[in-house]
């Protein structure tokens, strides 16, 4: 089988093209719904961190602070004080830690360019957020279920990317033309992910996603 038509997500093999130009063909799976792009389209190391390195992401900047607001909001919201935090794919200039350090939590830092402490992943967290960070992998099964075990019993994962509706015509979608972006999520993706999980999933407008861990016992209505 040609491991290029197999979804990097759940692994199934019923993929199909969901669209194409003359640069890329992009595959959607039908069973977890997730659109991607085939390895072959993907940048090189070198020259996806030379696209991250052009990112504005200053911590200074209100309306940064604001987009990030979105994801930041709820997490306060469910967890406890001094909770121990990670920061996946926090990029060249950490914001959303800080905000949350400034609330009294302890937020640890992830990037594979910017720091690649692999030490995190031997650690357990409260919450975990990635924010604009799921568009770019190339093995997403691989993260996500690396991100889920790193969650302690009754921690939160928060993610941002922006979601594929039916309201977007892909051929126009400006968040497509990010050669970075490889992967894209619907609310069904988002379904497969918290019911291959053992999750809960809250949804939060077209853009953010809260995953909680089913407890042992816990009745889900």
């Amino acid at each position: 089988m040609n491991q290029d038509f197999t979804c990097v997500l759940c692994g199934a093999s019923q993929t199909q093209l969901y669209y194409s130009n003359e640069n890329s063909h992009y595959l959607r799976c039908s069973k977890c719904e997730l659109v991607f792009l085939p390895k072959r389209f993907h940048l090189n190391n070198a020259d996806e961190k030379s696209r991250y390195d052009l990112h504005q992401n200053n911590p200074n900047d209100k309306g940064y602070r604001q987009f990030l607001s979105t994801v930041f909001n709820p997490v306060l919201k469910h967890i406890k004080p001094q909770a121990k935090g990670l920061d996946f794919g926090c990029g060249p200039g950490p914001t959303l830690s800080l905000m949350f350090e400034s609330e009294g939590h302890e937020v640890d830092l992830f990037d594979k360019y910017y720091a690649n402490n692999t030490q995190v992943f031997e650690r357990k967290y409260d919450f975990i957020t990635a924010t604009e960070v799921l568009e770019h992998l190339p093995n997403p099964r691989f993260e996500i279920d690396r991100l889920f075990s790193l969650l302690n019993p009754k921690g939160v994962l928060a993610v941002m990317t922006q979601l594929l509706t039916n309201k977007v015509d892909f051929a126009t979608w400006y968040y497509k033309n990010d050669p970075t972006h490889v992967c894209f999520f619907s609310q069904k993706t988002l379904q497969y992910l918290a019911q291959k999980n053992n999750a809960k999933l809250e949804i939060i407008g077209d853009n953010t996603a809260l995953f909680f861990p089913i407890q042992q016992g816990e009745v889900v209505i």
